[in-house]
């Protein structure tokens, strides 16, 4: 269950976002060379990898035939087949690397085996979703798949990386640099799983991709609340992944969540950087492109899949976006989804939402009653348990304890915005 949900049924904002940091300011939108790097990079890493094996050797490569290709493409002009050219340079760069180790000789041998293959000897198959269930290798923690799947998949740099989780770049470096020698020391090669074990393998992508995307939605700490070129790469491998496997219900329904969570940025701030609680913003700022391709995903999944947790979420993201303005949403049709939820995908954060539906659609004292049931320890110390409570007592006429628990929910976030907008909310409770 998306974090970000809880915040989009209460009067918290929906981790609205502050104005970009100045590194954000200078990145560019999803067109242009940029589009083009971060659409082909993790393609050419995939060929060099399932070509010649060593991962990190392969992306030592990649990463000098995207330099090359930096210099030479606006002097030479874009060669006609931009991937196949990158192919060949990397492949190229990646022999000179094996040949170089002398000390290892089964690489030279793995080298003088090879032949590098010209542009028009390279594959058109797309091993990105290889890929991408290599970086979520199940040998790797949490932090680790969302570390690698950037670097190799999303073709953000280290420092890129560390700025996003508020690490220092050198611990990413170690920790990405860990991660590859997990997945080696592990006999991970780069081959499609097979069917037994790919569905897990997939399910633990799609938390990966998710995870990346919420981290961008909803800054876990620090100054911004949102991180759009996490949520825009989140997108982007989310569209990787409908396209590889775009039968795939719980692929789509992801899809369609993250699109339509996503289209509601453009209403979560005001001009100064202030937070806007989803039922204040102004839904006419929503942007209707992804609107209506989220809710033509999820209505397709649901007609030809069976129903799971990202199709649920999904359905309740559309259920938001399609209420004209937040007296017109339909709280008993979302607290239906939450029932399925639950059934799906048991947990405290299922419940915390379902806390909140159940206050819109019957009232604050069922709400709290809701509330009162989860004892999950780890939640009562989330800073979001205390600021549904809060809400919910605002609801129900309680100024003084909606108050103190909004303080109280202020002391537990790590998020500077999301303080000072329970702050605020206290304060207007005196």
């Amino acid at each position: 269950m998306s974090e970000a949900q809880v915040r989009d049924e209460t009067t918290m904002p929906d981790r609205g976002s502050l104005r970009p940091r100045p590194e954000e300011e200078s990145r560019q939108e999803d067109t242009g060379d940029d589009g083009l790097w971060r659409e082909l990079t993790p393609q050419v890493l995939a060929a060099v990898v399932r070509r010649y094996g060593h991962f990190e050797l392969a992306e030592e490569a990649v990463q000098e035939a995207l330099l090359a290709a930096s210099s030479q493409w606006p002097r030479d002009g874009l060669p006609r087949d931009p991937r196949a050219w990158l192919i060949a340079v990397a492949a190229r760069r990646t022999t000179d690397l094996l040949r170089s180790e002398g000390a290892r000789r089964q690489r030279e041998e793995t080298a003088a085996a090879l032949e590098t293959p010209s542009p028009q000897e390279v594959s058109d198959s797309d091993d990105t979703l290889t890929l991408l269930l290599m970086c979520c290798h199940p040998v790797l923690t949490t932090a680790s798949q969302v570390a690698l799947t950037l670097r190799a998949v999303g073709g953000l740099t280290t420092r890129e990386i560390g700025q996003a989780f508020l690490t220092p770049e050198s611990t990413m470096a170690q920790r990405i640099s860990r991660a590859k020698k997990q997945i080696r020391d592990a006999g991970g090669h780069f081959a499609m799983p097979d069917k037994t074990e790919l569905a897990s393998r997939v399910e633990a992508v799609l938390k990966v991709v998710y995870l990346i995307f919420n981290e961008g939605y909803t800054a876990s700490a620090g100054e911004s609340l949102q991180r759009r070129d996490l949520t825009r790469e989140a997108i982007r491998l989310g569209r990787l992944l409908y396209a590889a496997r775009p039968a795939d219900g719980e692929v789509v329904g992801l899809l369609a969540l993250m699109l339509l969570t996503d289209a509601r940025r453009p209403g979560r701030e005001t001009a100064d950087g202030r937070l806007i609680p989803l039922a204040e913003q102004d839904r006419t700022a929503w942007d209707r492109a992804s609107i209506t391709e989220g809710v033509d995903l999820i209505t397709e999944a649901l007609s030809r899949f069976p129903v799971g947790p990202y199709q649920l979420q999904a359905a309740i993201a559309a259920v938001h976006s399609e209420a004209a303005k937040a007296d017109d949403t339909d709280w008993p049709q979302i607290l239906a989804l939450y029932e399925l939820l639950r059934v799906a995908q048991p947990g405290p954060m299922v419940e915390l939402n379902r806390a909140v539906a159940v206050a819109m659609a019957h009232g604050p004292a069922e709400g709290l009653a809701a509330l009162d049931a989860i004892d999950e320890p780890k939640m009562l110390e989330h800073h979001r348990f205390s600021a549904v409570r809060a809400h919910l007592l605002e609801m129900q006429g309680d100024r003084s304890g909606a108050r103190t628990a909004y303080l109280r929910a202020a002391s537990l976030t790590t998020s500077i915005p999301e303080r000072q907008f329970l702050l605020d909310r206290a304060a207007a409770l005196t």
